[in-house]
């Protein structure tokens, strides 16, 4: 007789398991749903608000990453085309120092400027004027004679005026046209211009001097470009309200005087101190952008590898593939150092709200050793030099786009352009305006009263740039400290922009008693 075997004791507890699995996979595709239903809606909502498409949003921020690479790479057409400047009108390392420094200074100064202007009058037409003058004063710069530098120095802080209407505006015009993580992403976009159109600056300035066999035909490259960029913000850019979506009111946002502007800023300690971390890789990137080709090429004199510059002749071809080296480095380490502090950062604020100044600070404070390594393997090792340079700068561009996003959330919308132009200032003024000539004249100062030689002017330069480590340390450390007041002041920021929270201005306080002294505080808080 046969008997029916029984199922195996394990069947129903896999068949429960098999269950569960299912289950498992229909709540993530059911939460990848309804998270592709919020991002649309969220889409739709800002369209409805800002009457601007998706797909117009999109072009309007290529078109402003467009410029903003014209803008960085004219900025270091000049660094890759340095020693042909100092033979063809033979000045010293300090005067070659003030082509960054009076650049610096004229944009740092105009950018407060366009920064009132920018958060009260027609953002088009201020972008459109200041590009056609930038354009206008680039090209004019490359017909300079010989005998004529200080004419040079004239139109390269003339620049500064297209260049601070420009990078005071468009930040927040991507502020105004997205919110939350896609505003994140599209900044990212933005500020990927910033290391690319940098190395860009570098590769075209030595490589159409190559060609032409004539250096000033590499400053007028971005001339032309600067056309095509006026051409597209005419057709393609469509200004969105100001703030609008952010707004969770139909009440109009609140202007404040410029006085006003200026104090509410100077309370805002997450902006305040973030600004002066940015500073810290405004010295860093400042000096290693005009110094670090000159400063490859004098380590290859120094070794006996390449041929000097004479006056009134091109330099060497090794000038050149340095400057071209460089700039390849520093266009793939803005690709990958932007993405990734987007993404680290990204990740991490789901879990600790801080992880915007968090990542900064450890990208500054990764960046300084290995800066320091760089310039100490110069003589020895150039592949080195060239692995800690790429490490270096990769840290470094981990804040590019991080430090935008952190002032467009804690600065409310009406005083963003005024930010951005406030940032400028302080982190050129302490940053890349001063650190290109201060490197020069303290490279000039070692060398003063030795016997010249190829030798002493490599130690001499490598000595002044060690100084860009230090400052690294110390920008880490205000990033560290931004990361304990970020909270707070991101809320106020959003309650502020929602319309439910108003700032009490000084003639709104009163005096009221508190354990015998005056106090003055808010109306509103004593109404409540």
């Amino acid at each position: 007789m046969v008997t029916r075997r029984s199922p195996h004791p394990d069947a129903t507890p896999f068949l429960s398991q098999a269950d569960e699995m299912e289950e498992e996979e229909e709540e993530a595709a059911s939460a990848e749903g309804r998270a592709r239903v919020d991002g649309e809606q969220l889409e739709e909502g800002v369209q409805a608000v800002t009457g601007v498409s998706y797909s117009r949003s999109v072009m309007i921020v290529a078109v402003l990453c467009y410029i903003n690479l014209l803008n960085y790479m004219d900025r270091f057409t000049v660094a890759g085309i340095l020693p042909d400047i100092e033979s063809f009108f033979r000045i010293g390392d300090s005067s070659s120092g003030l082509l960054q420094t009076v650049f610096i200074s004229s944009y740092m100064v105009l950018a407060p400027i366009f920064g009132y202007l920018g958060d009260r009058y027609d953002r088009k037409r201020l972008l459109c004027l200041g590009i056609t003058f930038w354009s206008a004063v680039t090209l004019g710069s490359s017909f300079i004679p010989q005998e004529r530098f200080w004419l040079l120095l004239v139109t390269r802080g003339l620049v500064g005026v297209g260049e601070a209407s420009y990078s005071t505006i468009a930040p927040t015009i991507i502020a105004d046209l997205f919110v939350s993580d896609q505003r994140s992403r599209m900044l990212a976009v933005f500020y990927f211009a910033i290391p690319v159109g940098s190395g860009l600056g570098y590769i075209v300035g030595s490589k159409v001097k190559d060609l032409a066999a004539d250096w000033h035909w590499a400053l007028r490259v971005t001339p032309a470009l600067g056309a095509l960029a006026v051409v597209l913000l005419v057709t393609v850019l469509r200004e969105p309200p100001r703030g609008a979506v952010e707004r969770h009111s139909d009440s109009p946002l609140r202007y404040t005087s410029w006085a006003a502007d200026i104090r509410a800023l100077c309370r805002n300690r997450s902006f305040v101190l973030s600004s002066l971390g940015f500073t810290a890789v405004a010295f860093v990137t400042g000096s290693l952008a005009l110094w670090a080709p000159a400063f490859l090429y004098r380590s290859c004199l120094a070794a006996g590898q390449c041929q000097p510059c004479f006056h009134g002749d091109a330099c060497s071809s090794e000038e050149s593939l340095h400057s071209l080296i460089f700039g390849l480095i520093t266009c793939v380490t803005g690709f990958l150092g932007v993405g990734a502090g987007v993404e680290i950062s990204k990740r991490l604020r789901r879990t600790n709200p801080r992880a915007d100044p968090l990542v900064c600070a450890t990208g500054l404070l990764g960046s300084a050793p290995f800066l320091f390594l760089a310039l100490v393997c110069a003589q020895g090792s150039s592949i080195a030099t060239y692995v800690f340079i790429f490490i270096g700068e990769t840290l470094l561009s981990l804040n590019w786009a991080i430090v935008a996003d952190i002032l467009l959330y804690v600065v409310v919308p009406t005083r963003r352009s005024t930010a951005e132009a406030f940032q400028i200032v302080l982190s050129h003024l302490l940053g890349d305006a001063g650190s290109p000539y201060l490197i020069g004249v303290i490279s000039d100062r070692i060398q003063r009263g030795r016997t010249p030689s190829y030798l002493l002017e490599f130690h001499s330069l490598e000595y002044a740039l060690m100084l860009s480590a230090f400052a690294g340390v110390l920008g880490g450390g205000f990033f560290l400290a931004t990361a304990l007041f970020i909270q707070g002041d991101r809320k106020r920021a959003e309650l502020s922009a929602q319309g439910l929270l108003q700032e009490a201005e000084p003639e709104e306080r009163i005096v009221v008693p508190q354990r015998g002294r005056s106090t003055k505080v808010p109306v509103s808080s004593v109404l409540i």
